[in-house]
Order: structure tokens, then C-alpha cells, then sequence
């Protein structure tokens, strides 16, 4: 999702780690089921004049060996080498050479870490291509999330490789490297809605060390991980991997970067769908704002079910305002006197509010949200404390992934507005009266690019993309981190004739993922067979 940077890579904790403290040398024709001078298995389409013209520093020659996945790094979250899929399918991992400036192809070039499982179709004719995922933050490793979930698309494996990759900046895409689990650590326990002088100082002083130490380890990469940049990445990727067409699965974060590949690229657009849409027509102040509403909904509606179950409800309270209240009071209570959290750490009020965030991202992940409240109401804030870590890419022996620190590089280098604390404390009525539990928490996230090495790209992303076909657009009615208004605006802002809408009636962040039957049934007549559903389709 792009998000307010104070939900740092939330796509992460809505589809890799569920909020859970746990988590060959190309050839051209054969055995992935494409026909005789079918491209697909890595032969970049040399045949082609415009797309060689094209190619960035020659790259688009270049040839993938796929070698059996190694486990993902500390930077990709860690754990053990993928496991083969249930027809022993296994993973393959490469990486690919990308120019660093796309201003100056033929010069420095980083690798871009690439993953696939190849498809099951055997036929002549029945493979498709690619299926190139992008799965959000921005900061999410594609390479360690895919696996992950590769059984929630193991349908669309019949006609397309499922692809994806770690962005730049991400993983082992040239992560961006800023300050030490120790450091990390402390950024994270101090009050991040400050309430004192003493305590905007210490927000100030934190954010202002945060970017001096990723200029000091990643100042040659800061300027280039921009979400346009990403974009032409993956139409690199769609030459190399011999494919004509993107077909692509954006979710949450990755739908913007698959309006912005839209605009840039709608003659290269295959079959597109984006799911848990990121308004593009929101500046940061506008965004945060949204998601401060939307995940008051998402709490609004934990409490009402909550409430519902009476005495099996957990949470003190007859209805839904007192459930709530007696959240807010949990919060009030954390600011002046955090609990015992995991091991020597303490719960604070900014890591309960991360905590209950995420948990918010899926109705799955409610009962553990129950659970953590009312054990931090007691004096144990583990659980809670669990969550948090989930979303901010901390693991259970203290390191962190890299998401944390490439979602503020990727976000600071879109975006242009740079906002004071004075800004800040003027705007927060506005954020309290939109939630008065998640208000100041996403309010005062505003501050996070202030001071920020490299100067944005844009206000807003444009999307635009005349010429393209039909992009499915997926808004979830209930979900807190991309409100559902913003599927609206993103096919409104593709254009007439290319964003084709659909709603999920449901709850928590993305559609596909939530194995509703309908949803998946859509989607998979659209990218198997190219179905475009009707605008306006409806799933509950």
C-alpha cells in the first residue's frame, strides 16, 4: 500500500507475515509447456527491432540462469529456503542487471533479485507468459513473499510462470542499509504521537538520524528508488523474460506501481489486476488522512462484532463505544506507563497502536487482537508488542528486515511534500476527528520524510494510461489500509475503457487473498482466459 509512513511495509503484514511473530540457464522452447519459438522461459525477444531499441544499456539480452532458492536474507525477513509446491514444483531464484539511472543506461548497474515457479501447462498454446507479482509496502520482499503465499495462486500456475521480484532498495534489490537493530529498536519505543516539547524534540532528533545514516550507507542508491524507476524495472524484466505483454498482480502498494507502469508503458499492458487500490489522486496529507478513517472503520467494526458475542467477548463493555473506549483508555494509560512487554522491552503506547494496526489488516487476525488487548490490560503486553514487531519487519531474535527502512527511502523519493511539526500540530484536529484512537499516530507520521536527502518526484503519481486494455481494480469495502474509495479513483484516473471496478463486500486489506469464491472466480477468468468482468461486479 502507500501509506502514511508510520504503517511503515503493511502490505508485508497483510499478506507475507500475517501479523504472526513466526512469518538454468534460459532456453527458448520446451519444457514449460511454450511451443516452438514461444517465449517464456527467459529468452529476451531479440527478434524484436523496437523492444532491442529500446533496451537500456543493451539489458534486455541478457540471459536469466535460474538456480534452486538459497533462504531469504536478514534484509528479506529471513527463515528457511522456500518449500517446493504440493506438485513438487521448486522454487528458482536469479538475479537480473538494471541500470541504476535510467538517465545513463550504459553506466552502474544493480541486481534486481527475481523468484518463479514455472507453470504447469504442458500444451502447446496454454502458457500464457509471466505473471509478474508485486505484492506492496512500498519495502516488500517479492522473492520471500511469493513462496509464502504461492499456494493462494496456485490456480493461475496453469497457464503462467508466477514471477516476482525485490524491488529496488528492497531485499537483495541493493536494500537500503540505515541504522542498526539497536538503533532501530529505540526509533521504534519512542512516543511516536508526542504530547511535550521534550517529546517532538525526541521525534525530531530520531527522524532526522534515520535519514542521516541511510544517506551514509545508501546515498548512492536514495536518488533512484523511485516508483517510476520500479516501473521501467519491470518492463526490463518483461524483455528478459521474453514476454510481449506485463501481465501483472499489484496488491495494496503495487497497485500504484501498476498504474504508474500503465502510463508509462500501455502498449507493453497485458492482463492487469490490482487489488487493495492506493487512491492515486491523494497527496501524503490526503492519504494519511483516509487511513486514519479507514481504519477507525476497521476498529468500528471489530468492536460492533466483538460486542456482539457478549460475555464470549473478551473486552470489557456492553457495546461497541465502550469496547472502544476502554481501548482508548489502554492507549491513554501505555503514554504514561508502559507494560512488560517481550523480554526486557516494554510495551509503549505507539508500539500498542502499531500492534492493534495490524491486526486490524484482516478479520483473521481479529481474535489475536482481543487476545493482546486484554492481556496488555492486565500488565502483559507480548502479544501486542508480537504484532507490532510483525509490521515493523522485526524478528523474533531482534533483527529487522530491510522493509522499514526502504519504505521511507521509496516514499520520500515520490513524494515531494516535506511537512514542520508546526504543520503537523495545526492538522491533527483534522486527524483526531477522523479516528480518535489511530489520529495522532498517522498525524504526526506526516514528519517522516522531513530532512529527507533527496527531493520528491511528484505530488501525485499519474496513472493515466490511454491505449492500454482493460485493468481489473479490486476495492475492498472494509478495508482499513487502502479505503475503497481509492478503486474508484484509480479507474477513474486510468481512463475510460481501462479501469474496469469491481467491489468486495468484506473485511481486512486486499480481495484475492481472502478466498472469497467470487472473487477468485473473476479474477481467474480474466487472467486465465481473459474474461474482462463487467464493470461494476459485485462479490460478498
Amino acid at each position: 500500500m502507500r501509506t502514511s509512513p508510520a504503517l511503515r511495509a503493511a502490505a508485508l503484514a497483510a499478506t507475507a507475515t500475517v501479523f504472526l511473530p513466526l512469518a538454468l540457464t534460459a532456453c527458448s522452447t520446451g519444457g514449460d509447456g511454450s511451443g516452438p519459438g514461444e517465449p517464456g522461459n527467459g529468452t529476451p525477444l531479440a527478434a524484436n527491432a523496437a523492444e532491442a531499441s529500446s533496451s537500456p544499456g543493451g539489458l534486455a539480452s541478457q540471459k536469466l540462469t535460474w538456480k534452486p532458492c538459497r533462504a531469504p536474507s536478514t534484509a528479506q525477513g529471513g527463515g528457511r529456503a522456500p518449500n517446493p509446491l504440493p506438485d513438487g514444483t521448486r522454487w528458482e531464484c536469479t538475479s537480473m542487471k538494471v541500470p541504476l539511472d535510467y538517465a545513463k543506461p550504459g553506466a552502474e548497474t544493480i541486481d534486481l533479485a527475481l523468484i518463479r515457479a514455472r507453470t504447469k501447462a504442458k500444451a502447446p498454446g496454454r502458457r500464457i507468459g509471466s505473471l509478474i507479482f508485486n505484492f506492496g509496502g512500498p519495502g516488500a520482499s517479492g522473492v520471500a513473499t511469493l513462496p509464502a503465499f504461492g499456494t493462494t495462486y496456485e490456480k493461475l500456475r496453469a497457464r503462467y510462470d508466477l514471477v516476482s521480484f525485490d524491488p529496488r532498495g528492497v531485499g537483495r534489490s541493493a536494500g537500503v542499509t540505515c541504522e542498526t537493530d539497536q538503533q532501530l529498536d529505540a526509533r521504534n519505543a519512542i512516543d511516536g504521537t508526542p504530547d511535550t516539547t521534550a517529546e517532538v524534540n525526541a521525534l525530531v532528533k530520531h527522524t532526522k538520524s534515520f535519514a542521516a545514516a541511510c544517506q551514509k550507507h545508501s546515498g548512492r542508491e536514495l536518488p533512484y528508488l523511485g516508483t517510476t524507476d520500479a516501473a521501467r524495472d519491470m518492463d526490463l524484466l518483461r524483455q528478459v523474460l521474453g514476454d510481449k505483454k506485463l501481465h501483472y498482480f499489484g496488491i495494496s502498494y503495487g497497485t500504484e506501481l501498476g498504474g504508474v507502469y500503465a502510463h508509462l508503458f500501455p502498449e507493453n499492458v497485458g492482463r492487469a489486476v490490482l487489488d487493495a487500490v492506493v487512491n492515486p489522486t491523494l497527496d501524503p496529507e490526503q492519504a494519511s488522512l483516509g487511513q486514519a478513517k479507514g481504519f477507525q472503520l476497521a476498529l468500528d467494526n471489530f468492536t460492533k462484532d466483538c460486542a456482539a458475542r457478549g460475555d464470549a467477548c473478551k473486552l470489557p463493555g456492553s457495546n461497541a463505544k465502550e469496547i472502544e473506549r476502554g481501548i482508548g483508555d489502554l492507549l491513554d494509560r501505555l503514554d504514561k506507563k508502559p507494560v512488560q512487554g517481550l523480554g526486557s522491552r516494554q510495551l509503549t503506547q505507539t508500539l500498542a497502536t502499531t500492534g492493534i494496526a495490524a491486526a486490524l489488516y484482516s478479520k483473521a487476525t481479529w481474535p489475536l487482537l482481543e487476545q493482546g488487548v486484554d492481556e496488555a490490560d492486565g500488565g502483559n503486553g507480548g502479544l501486542l508488542l508480537a504484532l507490532a514487531d510483525s509490521l515493523n519487519g522485526r524478528s523474533q531474535d531482534g533483527r529487522y528486515d530491510n522493509s522499514m527502512s526502504a519504505n521511507t527511502a521509496i516514499s520520500c523519493a515520490d513524494s515531494k511534500q516535506r511537512f514542520t511539526t508546526d504543520q503537523i500540530k495545526a492538522k491533527l484536529p483534522a486527524f483526531r476527528a477522523a479516528s480518535p484512537v489511530f489520529g495522532d499516530y498517522l498525524g504526526w507520521g506526516l514528519l517522516n520524510c522531513t530532512g529527507w536527502p533527496v527531493a520528491g518526484a511528484w505530488k501525485t503519481p499519474d496513472v493515466s494510461a490511454p491505449g492500454a486494455p482493460p485493468i481489473l481494480v479490486i476495492g475492498n469495502t472494509g478495508d482499513p489500509a487502502t479505503p475503497y474509495a481509492g478503486a474508484r479513483a484509480m479507474a477513474d484516473a486510468l481512463g475510460k475503457g481501462v479501469g474496469v471496478r469491481m467491489t468486495y463486500e468484506g473485511q481486512g486489506h486486499g480481495a484475492y487473498n481472502s478466498n472469497n469464491t467470487c472473487v477468485q472466480k473473476a479474477v481467474g477468468d480474466y487472467l486465465m482466459d481473459g474474461k474482462v468482468p463487467q464493470d461494476g461486479t459485485t462479490c460478498s
